[in-house]
This record gives C-alpha cells, sequence and structure tokens, in this order.
C-alpha cells in the first residue's frame, strides 16, 4: 500500500478532511506496528503519510491540534520539569527471592481472604522507569514519573517523543478519565546502536539500558527522546470514569487497556494457583537473556480487584502484589591489578583490574572500588578471587573477598602517595575519605576538565568528546580552557576520526561557545562544590568573573543557598594565579566573561524569594518570567510549599492556585508579577 501522491488543496474545508484522514491512517499504524505487531506497509511509505500530513499542516496551521501525530516532537526544550502529585500514590512492591518466601505471601492473603481459590497475573519485571499516563476525552493530557510516588515531574513532551504512547485513544467506550500506568524502557538494539554511536563520537557510554531510558527522560529535550527509540508496556489502570463496563480483575484491565490502543506485554499470564506462579517464573529465568528488554524479577498479582480491595495496603507497599525477585547477577573473577583514576577535580579513585568475565550478558574488566577506606574495609588485594555483582543499577562492583581463594604472598593495597598521572604529591584533607591531585594541570585533570567544559550545560560545545579530548591533551595542542579557542582547521583535521566536514564542524561549535552566558562559563569552569544552581546564582549576582573573583567570603555567603563551603571553594579557585591567568586568556579570545548590563544596574530585589508560576501568561513566555525573576536573584520552584513568596497565576492555573491559597501563599495575576519585576528590577 502507497499513499496517493496530495492533491491541490484549495479549502480549509477540503484540507480539513484530508488532514482528519492522514491522522486516521498513521494512529491506525501506529497501532499496528507498536501495538499489535502486525505492521502492513514499509517504513518509507508511513514516512510518506506523516510527510503529507506535515505539508497540510504547515499550509493550514490553524488545523494543527496537540493530539496530531505531528506533534510527538515540536516543542522548544524545556527549562525544568514541573511537579505533580499522584491523584492515587504509585506505591512500590514489597519483595520476595525464594519459592518459601512466595509460598509465604500465599499465606498471609488467606489469613485474610480465607482458604479460596486465587487466581494471579503473572508479569515480567521490566529494568526501566515508572510513567503515569493520564488521558482526558481519550487525549494523552499529562504524562508523569513516579517520582517519590507522592509527586513526580511532568514529562509530557518527552511522553509524546514516545511512538509506542497513542496520542488519542481508539476502539469503543474510550473512557472519559482515565490514567493509565506502566514501564518505560529501553529495548536492547537501541541500547546497543545508541552506545556504538557515542563511542563513535569520543563519547562514554551509558552502563545499561535501564540508565539510558532515565537520563532520556530527564532530558529537557524531546528531540532526543524521540532519537533514543523508547518503548513502554502499561500495567495498570490507576483511575478510569467511563469506558463500558469496569473491569472486575487485572486481566480484565490489561485487556481494557489494549482495546483501546495501550501497549501491554504479551508475555503476560493469568495463572490458576501459585504452582502456575511458580512455573511462569522459572520460564523466565531461563527465557530472560532471550528477550529484547531486561528484567529483574516477576510481578505477582492477585486478579480480583474485589479482593485486593479487601487486602488493602500498607504505607509503602499493596498487599496483594509482590515482586519475585531473581538473584542479582554474579560471578567471581580474579583481580589483577588496582588503577587509579584521576578526576576532574583531583579525586584519586581505586578502579579493580578483573581478569574479564561474563556478567548479566556482558563482559566485565573492571569495578570500581570508591575510595582506599571502602579498599581497606573489604580488603581487597591483588590476586584475590572477588565476588563481582551486576545488580539493579548494571555497575560492576566488588561484593566481597573469597578469603579462601587467597594465594599466599598478598599484601593489603597502599593507596599512592603520589598522583598515578603527574606524579605531584597525594593530599588528603581532614574529614574526608578521598586523596587528591593538587596539580591543575595535571593531564588527567585536563582531559576532564575539558569534557566538563564542553557539557551542554556548561559551553555546549558538540562533538568534544572523550577520544577526541584525548586526542587534543595527548598531542600537546589544548593545555587549558583557552587554547580551545586557538585550534586551527589544520590541527583538528590531523586527528584521528577527523574530516575536514567535522572539523569545520567542531569549530564552529567552539566559536559558537564564545557568547555563551555568564552562567555557564562559570559552571563550565568547574570550580569544586560549584555546580548549576550556584553558578546561576554567582553570574546573576555579580554579572562578571571579575567581580565573583574580587568578592569576599562574606559577600559570597550573602547570597542565599551559598553557604561556608562553596564560598570557600570559590576564594580558593581565584585565588590561584594560574586559574586567574586562565581567565585573563579566555577574555582574550573572546569568551563572554560578563553579563551584557552593568552589574551595578542589577537589582536584587527578589533575593531569597521562592516564586512559582503557574498557567499561561498572555505577555510574556514563562522562560522569560523565569529568566526575569532570577536576574532579580528570586529563585522560581515547580512546586507551591510554605516556603513559597508569590504564586504567579496566569490562565487555567489549576490545583497550584487552590494549595497556595490553603497555604496563604500571595497570589499575583500577570500584572501583579510585572509590577514586582518593576519595583525590584
Amino acid at each position: 500500500m502507497r499513499p496517493a501522491s496530495r492533491p491541490s488543496i484549495r479549502s480549509k474545508e477540503a484540507a480539513a478532511k484530508q488532514i482528519a484522514g492522514l491522522r486516521a491512517q498513521i494512529r491506525r499504524h501506529e497501532r499496528l506496528y507498536y501495538v499489535l505487531n502486525a505492521p502492513e506497509i514499509s517504513d518509507q511509505e508511513y514516512d510518506a503519510l506523516e510527510r503529507e500530513l506535515r505539508d497540510l499542516e504547515a499550509a493550514f496551521p490553524d488545523l494543527v491540534t496537540p493530539d496530531s501525530p505531528t506533534r510527538r516532537v515540536g516543542e522548544q526544550p524545556s527549562e525544568q520539569f514541573e511537579s505533580f502529585r499522584h491523584r492515587v500514590p504509585m506505591l512500590s512492591l514489597d519483595n520476595t527471592y525464594t519459592r518459601d518466601e512466595l509460598l509465604e505471601f500465599e499465606k498471609r492473603l488467606q489469613r485474610v481472604l480465607g482458604e479460596r481459590e486465587l487466581r494471579y497475573t503473572a508479569e515480567l519485571k521490566i529494568d526501566g522507569l515508572s510513567m503515569a499516563l493520564h488521558y482526558e476525552e481519550g487525549r494523552l493530557e499529562r504524562a508523569v514519573t513516579r517520582g517519590d510516588g507522592v509527586r513526580g515531574d511532568v514529562v509530557t513532551p518527552n511522553a509524546r517523543a514516545i511512538r509506542a504512547i497513542p496520542l488519542t485513544l481508539e476502539g469503543n467506550d474510550v473512557p472519559a478519565r482515565l490514567e493509565a500506568r506502566g514501564e518505560v524502557f529501553l529495548p536492547r538494539s537501541r541500547f546497543e546502536r545508541i552506545n556504538e554511536a557515542r563511542l563513535d563520537r569520543g563519547e562514554e557510554p551509558f552502563a545499561n539500558p535501564r540508565n539510558a531510558a532515565a537520563g532520556t527522560m530527564k532530558t529537557l529535550d524531546a528531540r532526543v527522546v524521540a532519537e533514543r527509540g523508547l518503548d513502554v508496556y502499561l500495567y495498570s489502570i490507576a483511575t478510569l470514569q467511563g469506558g463500558g463496563a469496569e473491569p472486575t480483575g487485572q486481566w480484565e484491565a490489561l485487556e481494557k487497556l489494549r482495546s483501546w490502543g495501550l501497549r501491554t506485554n504479551p508475555t503476560t499470564e493469568l495463572c490458576r494457583g501459585l504452582d502456575e506462579v511458580l512455573a511462569y517464573c522459572d520460564r523466565w529465568r531461563e527465557l530472560r537473556d532471550g528477550l529484547e528488554y531486561e528484567i529483574d524479577g516477576v510481578v505477582v498479582k492477585v486478579n480480583e480487584f474485589a479482593a485486593q480491595r479487601e487486602l488493602g495496603s500498607t504505607s509503602k507497599f499493596p498487599r496483594w502484589a509482590i515482586a519475585f525477585k531473581y538473584p542479582a547477577s554474579q560471578a567471581s573473577t580474579r583481580v589483577l591489578g588496582i588503577d587509579v583514576q584521576v578526576g576532574r577535580t583531583g579525586r584519586l579513585t581505586p578502579v579493580a583490574l578483573l581478569e574479564p568475565v561474563s556478567v548479566a550478558g556482558s563482559t566485565v574488566s573492571r569495578a570500581t572500588l570508591h575510595n582506599e577506606e571502602e579498599v581497606a574495609r573489604k580488603d581487597v588485594r591483588v590476586g584475590d578471587t572477588v565476588l563481582i555483582e551486576k545488580g539493579g543499577d548494571v555497575i560492576p562492583k566488588v561484593v566481597k573477598v573469597v578469603p579462601a581463594a587467597r594465594p599466599s604472598g598478598t599484601q593489603p593495597w597502599t593507596p599512592p602517595q603520589t598522583c598515578p598521572v603527574c606524579a605531584s604529591a597525594a593530599l588528603r584533607e581532614e574529614g574526608e575519605v578521598d586523596r587528591r591531585c593538587p596539580n591543575p594541570s595535571c593531564p588527567a585533570q585536563l582531559e576532564e576538565r575539558l569534557k566538563h567544559f564542553a557539557r551542554r550545560e556548561a559551553m555546549d560545545i558538540e562533538g568534544l568528546g572523550d577520544a577526541l579530548v584525548k586526542q587534543l591533551v595527548q598531542r600537546g595542542l589544548v593545555s587549558s580552557f583557552a587554547d580551545l579557542y586557538g585550534l586551527t582547521l589544520e590541527q583538528v583535521q590531523g586527528l584521528e576520526r577527523m574530516a575536514e566536514r567535522s572539523g569545520r564542524n567542531l569549530l564552529e561549535q567552539i566559536d559558537a561557545s564564545r557568547s555563551r552566558e555568564l552562567r555557564r562559563l562559570v559552571f563550565g569552569l568547574g570550580i569544586r562544590r560549584v555546580g548549576e544552581r550556584a553558578a546561576r546564582l554567582l553570574a546573576g549576582r555579580f554579572g562578571s568573573l571579575e567581580a565573583i573573583g574580587s568578592a569576599s567570603a562574606e559577600e559570597l555567603e550573602g547570597i542565599p543557598e551559598i553557604g561556608p563551603a562553596v564560598a570557600g571553594a570559590v576564594r580558593d579557585w581565584f585565588g590561584v594565579e594560574s586559574n586567574r591567568e586562565l581567565l585573563e586568556r579566555l577574555r582574550e579570545a573572546g569568551v563572554r566573561t560578563e553579563e551584557e548590563r552593568s552589574p551595578a544596574v542589577v537589582a536584587r530585589g527578589l533575593e531569597g524569594k521562592q516564586i512559582v508560576l503557574t498557567g499561561g501568561l498572555a505577555g510574556m513566555t514563562r522562560d522569560e518570567a523565569k529568566e526575569a525573576i532570577q536576574e532579580r536573584g528570586g529563585r522560581v520552584t515547580s512546586s507551591v510549599s510554605k516556603k513559597t513568596s508569590y504564586l504567579v497565576a496566569g490562565a487555567d492555573p489549576g490545583s497550584k492556585l487552590q494549595k497556595a491559597q490553603e497555604l496563604g501563599v500571595q497570589v499575583l495575576d500577570e500584572a501583579g508579577l510585572r509590577q514586582l519585576l518593576d519595583e525590584t528590577g
């Protein structure tokens, strides 16, 4: 099937009809592909349908609706996530690890329900991140992460970018309101391709699919989400209004979700009695490595909702469900050596070099030992046989030493007295567990600092990845941030994997970073204890690097949220002559080191004030309002609390307005916000 070429559309009415037909086709094919796994057209044919719809919507922009398939990715990157209180708490699950513990779980059920025969659903426990999808009148209204189970982050633009999540529900009896919950995950094949691409760009690969999925959903740019190819399986209904007869159990609820076009896991089974549950757990323990996603166990639920209500919940867990966890993947191997890595702040981290061993489907040859106190506590020695675990986080760690396998003659590990890269004397400050290299010119520190300087949150130099940074340092082309701005095309073309085009792109990115905001530069400098928030506060308060460097400890500590430790770190950094020379070289290279307006005219009338923005503003964007507040020293937060100074309520303010009124927080409309900004600016 190949879509016909688009006819010439002369009237808005004809365009509306054509657009409606295209949207219906695209939604049908999305469901066939993502939910039913039964595609009828090729990817190219699907793309042609989308292009046709995009062309029509571009010609008739007033016909674009939020639920159009073209709106999956179309929003500007956000500045922050809003917080949302779950209508029904997203409780955790109690865990069990053995057959006997699962039998004890059933005994607890029977003490409440009696000796009746129970039916269970057995569902694979995907190692991803939980998500609540809110549909209003069949349209995706909101997507919220689990958060702490009570409140989560609103990540609707990111959810829209996941093609397995329908923007509109289909089928019969579409509910007026639905909250469906599920697990977002990154398929293994996508994970491998993403890591290959990251390695090609000289970037650090993701540790595992779960970390990659979690990091993707935390991005403020939905375009990144679309590129990554996340997937989802829905597993429960939290809220339901309308939608025909209400399901009486979990199995029926899953059938309902599928009937509305929502994707559920086809491996789920309805089990009669615990023996069938245990057989399911045993079967998938053997088959899990062949799945397209990672699992760490099986979720067992009492099927009937009436029984679930009778059993109830504790403050933490539902009594009617439990997670049967598979043991963390472990293996024993031998320690070949203990290496020491040097971080950007000079921190020395011991790392166990291991005889390669397969753990949970991947080869492990290194495992962090965190710090010298951890090495001493576990008494890890070269030559030891150790137990390696790759648990939920899938970051290899040394669980313990196997004493019986220790060869004779091994010696306790001695922490380095000098930096392993530059040989400077390693220092350990009183009260700290880490040793540090004090040499700011240490090549290892320089590499890590350059990678930090190029981060998206800092100077945002795309293409300056790990492999490229290493070459620049090793070949002596870059010995400080300032050297980046003197690189030539001839120099970068001489590096591995760099051709003329990629070299020009890199130099363009470096050149563009000269005009980044001051807060980004302050963060990119890598001053110890100065994160993104502190960098913004310092830039907003002083307006230039020169003013920050000249500020006394008392002036620094006078900024709300800047304490003695941060103030001391700032004073120490600017007190180093080589750092001051670096700043002068950055100025000479044309890097922006001050705000566009003089700090003398930057009023700080909102210092110490916390302000929440809610609803739509007519005369300014939310980003513009946030920037204006932060310029005056205020802090924009996402949730209303007793610490909130003002709630700015625009159109359709939602529940935040009610909460502010309940707490007695002063509420401003848009005119009130403008007056406040005028008075404090």
